[in-house]
C-alpha cells in the first residue's frame, strides 16, 4: 500500500450528486479513505450518469443509511466518532432538521472537520445547480455549457478547504467547520468574462487569428501562438493570411506542423 499524504485519515461524504464525491474522490488520491453514505432512494447521479458516478466514486465505500431514523443516526453517530472529516451538500434548512450544526458535530467528535458544500454562501437554502450558477456568473451565451465549472470547481474548493482544515487542526487551531459556495467558485473563473478579455474583441476571445480556432480541410485547430515568440513564428509559415493559411491543411499535416516549428497548435474534429 501507498503512503500518502492523506493516508490514514477518513472522511464521510454524506454528499450526493457531484461536487462532493468529486472532493471526495480528489482526497481519496491522496490517501484518505472515504466511506459514502447514501439515503435509501440512493444517489440521483447513479440512476442519471452511471458511468460518471461509478468514476467519481471508484474509490469509496458505499453504505445506505437513513439518517431519518434512529438506527440511521446511530450509525451516522459511530461513523463520525471514527472519522476527521465530513463533506455535506445538502441545504442548511435539511441538515438542521438532521441535527447536522457545529455544535451538535463538535459533542459527537471534536477532531471532526466540516466541509459543507453550499448552492450559495450569501443564501444557502436557495436552489440551484450548476447551469443556473454558471448563468449568474456570466459564463453563459445561451447555449447549454459542456462543462459543469461550477460543481468542478466546487470540487476543487472543497478539497482544498478539507486538507486546510486538517492542517489547521494538526497545527492546533481551532477551526473546523468550511462552507463553500458553488456560486462563488463559478465565479472565479469568470473573472475573464468579467474584465473582458474572453468577449468582444478581448485579447482571449478569438478575435486576432493567432489565438482562435481556425476550420483545416477536415477539421478544426485551436491556434494558441499568443506570446510574441509563437506570434512570429506563425507569421512566418503562415503570412499575413493565418485562417486561409490553416484552411489549406488537414489535421496530419497541422499536426505535423506544430511539432515540427513548435507551435502551440492542437488540431481536433468538432
Amino acid at each position: 500500500m501507498f503512503d500518502l499524504p492523506l493516508s490514514g485519515l477518513t472522511a464521510v461524504c454524506m454528499a450526493t450528486n457531484v461536487p462532493g464525491p468529486a472532493a471526495a474522490a480528489i482526497l481519496a488520491g491522496q490517501g484518505m479513505e472515504v466511506i459514502k453514505i447514501e439515503p435509501p432512494s440512493g444517489d440521483l447521479t447513479a440512476l442519471a450518469m452511471p458511468q460518471w458516478y461509478a468514476e467519481l466514486n471508484r474509490a469509496a465505500k458505499i453504505e445506505t443509511v437513513d439518517l431519518r431514523s434512529d438506527q440511521g443516526q446511530a450509525r451516522f453517530r459511530a461513523l463520525l466518532k471514527g472519522a476527521d472529516l465530513l463533506i455535506s451538500s445538502h441545504r442548511r434548512a435539511a441538515l438542521g432538521r438532521l441535527g447536522i450544526t457545529v455544535p451538535a458535530l463538535a459533542a459527537v467528535n471534536p477532531r471532526l472537520a466540516w466541509v459543507e458544500i453550499v448552492g450559495d454562501e450569501d443564501a444557502p437554502d436557495l436552489p440551484g445547480h450548476d447551469l443556473t450558477y454558471q448563468a449568474t456568473a456570466g459564463l453563459l451565451d445561451g447555449r447549454m455549457p459542456r462543462a459543469v465549472i461550477a460543481d468542478m470547481a466546487g470540487a476543487e474548493r472543497a478539497a482544498s478547504a478539507a486538507t486546510t482544515l486538517l492542517l489547521g487542526r494538526e497545527r492546533g487551531r481551532p477551526q473546523r467547520h468550511a462552507v463553500i459556495g458553488l456560486r462563488q467558485a463559478a465565479e472565479r473563473f469568470a473573472a475573464p468574462v468579467r474584465l473582458g478579455f474572453t468577449v468582444n474583441g478581448g485579447l482571449l476571445s478569438g478575435a486576432s487569428p493567432d489565438y482562435a480556432i481556425h476550420a483545416l480541410r477536415d477539421g478544426l485547430v485551436a491556434c494558441a501562438a499568443l506570446e510574441p515568440h509563437f506570434s512570429a513564428r506563425l507569421a512566418e509559415v503562415a503570412g499575413g493570411d493565418i485562417p486561409g493559411f490553416f484552411a489549406g491543411l488537414t489535421i496530419k499535416e497541422c499536426r505535423a506542423l506544430a511539432r515540427e516549428r513548435d507551435l502551440p497548435l492542437e488540431p481536433f474534429r468538432a
